[in-house]
């Protein structure tokens, strides 16, 4: 049985990569472009309440709370430093630092993809912010403490969406490829 696991998850990473290398080299992937204001202050504002993507978002995606999903992926919280865990000189020099992992995801262009956010912390409240071209907000979520959240998004453009925890930040933050259909 070890075996087999092993050689699913060979086969699942080599296709992967076999993907991402391919629409690279197509041009399907492309970054997104970011505005004069956030490339040089290198933030993004965070927004006073939480929201799903509005009429002029979801033209780039659709999220729901819930729905049939052909795909699904799970988004952990990581404490990489922490002032119960330390190490004290890292906390004492840039305060605590979390992660989202996987930091890269990959989903296809029109496929309902389930996201779901299990915060592992039981003392610290974050959240998930989806940018789209010029940095945008297109959705901003609360990932609360010792839950899962699930959403399913159908992304309608293809490209690189960076994705943050605007408390978190500049570490708390990943990416979404979007590959063709």
């Amino acid at each position: 049985m070890p075996n087999l696991i092993i050689n699913f998850r060979a086969a699942h990473v080599g296709r992967f990569l076999s993907v991402c290398a391919i629409a690279f080299c197509l041009g399907a992937i492309a970054p997104v472009q970011s505005s004069a204001a956030g490339a040089a202050s290198g933030t993004t504002a965070k927004p006073s309440r939480y929201y799903l993507p509005n009429v002029q978002a979801s033209k780039i995606v659709t999220v729901t709370r819930g729905g049939n999903a052909s795909a699904e992926v799970t988004l952990l919280t990581e404490a990489v430093a922490v002032k119960e865990t330390g190490p004290t000189a890292t906390i004492k020099r840039f305060g605590e630092v979390y992660a989202y992992a996987p930091s890269l995801i990959a989903v296809h262009r029109d496929e309902p993809t389930m996201i779901t956010f299990w915060n592992l912390q039981s003392d610290d409240d974050h959240d998930f912010a989806l940018l789209g071209p010029d940095s945008q907000i297109l959705m901003y979520v609360d990932v609360p403490p010792l839950k899962k959240t699930s959403y399913v998004f159908t992304f309608h453009q293809e490209g690189l969406f960076d994705f943050k925890c605007l408390q978190h930040q500049p570490e708390m933050s990943g990416q979404i490829m979007v590959l063709p259909h």
